[in-house]
């Protein structure tokens, strides 16, 4: 599978609504790993659907940009924010899933001077509402951004 890109994937009032709802002090953020392997480098996360049931009350925000992806079975639906740093750190690479039958969607909800990086060097830029699509054994890595408060993403796993 190639990586593909999609631009305004979905209405600008959808995203607006959503931006509001993760952005006020009573949305539940939790610190996790960027990656298992190496625990240093840390994120705030939301997960909204795992282990083939819902996770969070919130998943109805979501909904547009599910509607907008064709899946047979979502596998995990995660809301990633990492806080602005002095200096763009590039985490590790990993793969989100070993299958070679599940599928990665990325969407990026804020614009920002980060990006995901993927093994055979292909970089693609944090700008709002770009969804990047990509096999989930795909090895690639993000990174904090200098320019905002923080990178937001919205991970998608699926068959």
């Amino acid at each position: 599978m190639n990586i593909e890109r999609k631009e305004n994937f979905v209405d600008e009032n959808c995203l607006d609504v959503l931006l509001k709802q993760i952005q006020v002090s009573s949305f539940p953020w939790y610190i996790c790993s960027i990656d298992t392997n190496y625990d240093k480098f840390k994120q705030f996360c939301h997960i909204f659907y795992i282990n083939k049931k819902i996770n969070s009350d919130y998943i109805k925000l979501i909904e547009p940009i599910l509607n907008n992806i064709k899946y047979k079975n979502l596998h995990r639906v995660k809301l990633n924010l990492i806080p602005k740093t002095n200096k763009i750190v590039e985490h590790p690479f990993h793969t989100d899933s070993e299958s070679d039958k599940l599928t990665t969607s990325l969407f990026y909800l804020n614009t920002n001077n980060g990006y995901t990086k993927f093994k055979n060097k292909k970089i693609i830029k944090s700008k709002r509402n770009r969804l990047v699509t990509f096999a989930s054994n795909m090895l690639h890595h993000g990174t904090s951004c200098t320019n905002e408060e923080f990178r937001l993403t919205l991970n998608i796993v699926y068959e």
